[in-house]
């Protein structure tokens, strides 16, 4: 599937920097919004094989550069690029297993995970004359982890998204709000217990502001 996507949004890319009378605009944005990402981690050693899911929400600020091709029409195709990793969330818990020598699993562990290298895919679609849009867009990142664990590791994960939202065009200034929905994420561990496993699923609601040149 993520093969036939990518040469999707390669040949519409092409088609939209090769199409005559478009005007080509390079600028950047300030982002900021909020991230959601539900998740559980099953263990499955011996001595644990209990699950755990948590929920978390976090804020970020950021910005990206972009190039985009406009038609007369106002028909837009772009490509954004956030150079800054947006945190997913993070967290940490304790573990005290009292006496039972068993389940030698005491400590603190801690993760986190960010989104790193977001590109975007986009096409803006103007409601006639009056500089308003819909906005659809492809995502491409890359899920990065990093933990301290007592028995396990996690990689790193490519994944796609969905974007939609609504924007204002004025000259070359653009305000436009967005929900963006990441395909399920899914890490196993790379060291100690290879049986741990994590699956998650993250969204996001964004604002952002650019100017084109």
């Amino acid at each position: 599937m993520k093969k036939y996507i990518n040469v999707f949004v390669a040949t519409l890319f092409l088609t939209a920097f090769t199409t005559a009378k478009s005007e080509i605009s390079v600028g950047f944005g300030l982002i900021g919004g909020q991230t959601e990402i539900s998740g559980t981690e099953a263990e499955g050693s011996a001595a644990d094989t209990s699950t755990r899911s948590k929920t978390i929400k976090e804020q970020f600020v950021g910005g990206d550069i972009f190039i985009e091709s406009i038609n007369d029409s106002g028909l837009t195709f772009g490509l954004s690029y956030v150079p800054l990793d947006i945190e997913l969330g993070s967290g940490s818990r304790t573990d005290v297993d009292g006496d039972d020598a068993a389940e030698n699993d005491d400590g603190t562990r801690s993760a986190s995970a960010d989104l790193e290298n977001l590109f975007t895919v986009y096409t803006n679609v103007p409601f006639g004359t009056n500089g308003y849009y819909g906005l659809l867009g492809v995502h491409m990142t890359t899920v990065t982890t990093a933990e301290t664990l007592n028995n396990s590791t996690y990689g790193n994960e490519d994944i796609y998204g969905a974007q939609v939202g609504l924007g204002f065009r004025s000259g070359n200034f653009k305000t436009e709000v967005s929900y963006s929905d990441f395909e399920d994420i899914s890490l196993s561990s790379g060291a100690g217990d290879n049986s741990n496993s994590i699956t998650a699923d993250a969204d996001a609601l964004t604002l952002r502001v650019s100017i084109g040149f």
